[in-house]
């Protein structure tokens, strides 16, 4: 009768043991997506964007249907009549304090129609629009968010209009396109979008009715126009 030898039974002990511990072993798992927290900062339009049908609370739900398996929160800091230094005095308080993964920057439209429309408030200058820009994305990426920077929108919807305000806005718009190219924020270019859908849905050039309800703020269509495009802009950002 023929015997197993010392050295081939140790190996087969040792196989056998190596087996039983990778059954043992526990399936690997994957770790969970860290949480997201944005906040919207900007003026009126960013205080309505919070109701029900605004465009913060339908980004909101956008977000989390797109995400069912991470904790996305997403915060409303818009105040009516803000312009660039009004963001710029409660940012800690309104921004930095709630720890964003991502802000989002929706600002300028006062900042201009201030300077038309109103006796008793002034606009902001396009230097002190500019340096107040490229310090909020400073401190917001030195906190550790990432920055989306919004183009304004419109003051009236014929985009291609002469009149000096309209004119203006489009200098800002380009103020805020450049402090994004230069500052690392990404660009998330209302103005262009707007321009855009303006030409092709507002053939008679109406001053109000198709995306806002007053040529500034937005109507229904209008909070669904930005809220889809800014889900296209902030998904890439939160895609691992």
């Amino acid at each position: 009768m023929s015997t197993t030898s010392p050295v081939l039974l140790l190996f087969i002990l040792m196989l056998l043991g190596g087996c039983a511990r990778e059954e043992a072993r526990p399936e690997a798992r994957t770790a969970s997506p860290a949480p997201a927290r944005i906040v919207f900062f900007g003026d009126s339009i960013t205080e309505a964007g919070v109701q029900p049908s605004g465009y913060v609370t339908l980004v909101a739900d956008s977000l989390k249907r797109s995400y069912p398996d991470r904790a996305v929160e997403v915060i409303g800091a818009g105040i009516s009549g803000n312009k660039v230094p009004d963001l710029q005095a409660r940012l800690e308080r309104d921004v930095l304090a709630h720890e964003p993964t991502h802000v989002v920057i929706y600002i300028g439209i006062n900042d201009v129609w201030h300077f038309y429309e109103f006796d008793h408030v002034t606009g902001t200058e396009r230097d002190a629009f500019e340096q107040g820009l490229r310090d909020l994305v400073a401190a917001m990426q030195e906190a550790g968010a990432e920055v989306l920077l919004c183009t304004p929108s419109v003051i009236g919807e014929d985009p291609g209009s002469d009149t000096p305000v309209n004119q203006r806005l489009i200098e800002y718009a380009e103020i805020s396109r450049a402090v994004a190219n230069t500052s690392g924020a990404h660009l998330c270019d209302l103005r262009a979008a707007f321009e855009q859908h303006l030409q092709t849905h507002n053939p008679d050039k109406a001053y109000e009715g198709i995306l806002t309800s007053d040529g500034v703020h937005l109507n229904e269509a209008g909070n669904r126009f930005v809220a889809r495009f800014m889900v296209d802009h902030l998904s890439p950002l939160l895609t691992p």
